[in-house]
């Protein structure tokens, strides 16, 4: 990924489809993508000595999806394992559907609303439970165990302002909300999972919201144009700029937990891959994720090399 400044980074990815699994849609594009990658013969079914990994087409996926495959090779060095990658969320699925990709990391809110369109859920036992029983009796793809980290919506101030203000929590956000400036993407603006239900819970009123591009809201905020803005919980930018992200304390926003899912047919032949992937179940924090995030997109470190370093560093490899 070439340099684009300063900021250039969230626009990069917003552009790439960093975020686009909140509100996944076919478009010409992703049918040519889907027809590119499905039907090319490597996977599983086709293939018993062949694992195909599959990615999204963002930063974090990028690094999933090589620590799947370096797990694998590691554990397993008699398969053959490839990576499927940069893919639209789209195009991901019905390549797994098709069985030209084996495994990949999703999301629980992904998987409940955009693939199975089921209702949104704030509890995330109940929104894993569903996707793991649906996805199985419909699709034959198990979900193993939750990585560790919550990929979800967030309400991020400066680490400085924030403690100025006493803030910690959506609430104390709330309570402080009539004398600050929100900066949002539009459609935060009128989702009802963002500050419509965020007034709605919490009872927040901003002194004024400036709607902006996605990639223009981190700027804002660390020049003091805006107060607070809507994020990711894995967002780099994070600890790049010791920002601080709000406890969700009434636990509003729903759950985009991290999980391998695997084709039944995969983990047939190949029963080993359970206990190979669940290594991984509670390994990795939020605020851990944002730290790989960002040795790719600040540290312009390759996506693999730090999987690998990671997978070291915690004894897995």
């Amino acid at each position: 990924m070439r340099r684009f400044g300063r900021y250039g980074r969230s626009l990069f990815r917003f552009f790439t489809g960093r975020r686009q699994l909140r509100t996944a849609s076919y478009s010409v594009i992703s049918l040519a993508l889907i027809a590119a990658v499905t039907g090319c013969g490597t996977g599983g079914a086709s293939n018993s000595n062949t694992i195909v990994i599959g990615g999204k087409n963002f930063t974090e996926q990028l690094i999933m999806a090589n620590v799947l495959k370096l797990l694998i090779q590691h554990d397993d060095p008699k398969l053959h394992v490839v990576m499927k990658d940069n893919l639209d969320t789209n195009v991901l699925w019905n390549a797994m559907k098709n069985g030209d990709v084996d495994a990949y990391v999703e999301y629980t809110g992904t998987g409940l609303v955009n693939i199975l369109h089921d209702k949104v859920t704030q509890d995330p036992n109940k929104a894993y439970d569903e996707v793991k029983q649906q996805f199985e009796q419909k699709y034959h793809v198990t979900w193993l165990k939750p990585i560790g980290f919550n990929d979800t919506y967030a309400m991020v101030m400066r680490a400085s302002e924030a403690k100025r203000l006493g803030i910690s929590t959506l609430s104390q956000l709330a309570a402080k909300s009539p004398s600050l400036t929100l900066g949002s993407e539009q459609n935060f603006v009128s989702r009802a999972d963002g500050l419509p239900g965020l007034e709605k819970v919490y009872g927040a009123h901003f002194q004024s919201v400036k709607t902006m591009e996605v990639g223009l809201k981190y700027e804002a905020l660390i020049d003091k144009k805006v107060d607070v803005v809507d994020g990711f919980s894995t967002d780099p930018e994070i600890p790049e700029y010791h920002l601080t992200v709000l406890q969700d304390n009434r636990h509003f926003f729903p759950p985009y937990y991290a999980v391998p899912i695997i084709r039944d047919s995969t983990l047939k032949a190949h029963p080993e891959l359970r206990g190979i992937l669940n290594k991984l179940a509670g390994t990795l924090d939020d605020s851990q994720m944002q730290q790989l995030n960002a040795e790719v997109d600040v540290d312009k470190k390759s996506p693999s090399e730090v999987a690998k370093d990671w997978l070291t560093a915690k004894g897995l490899i």
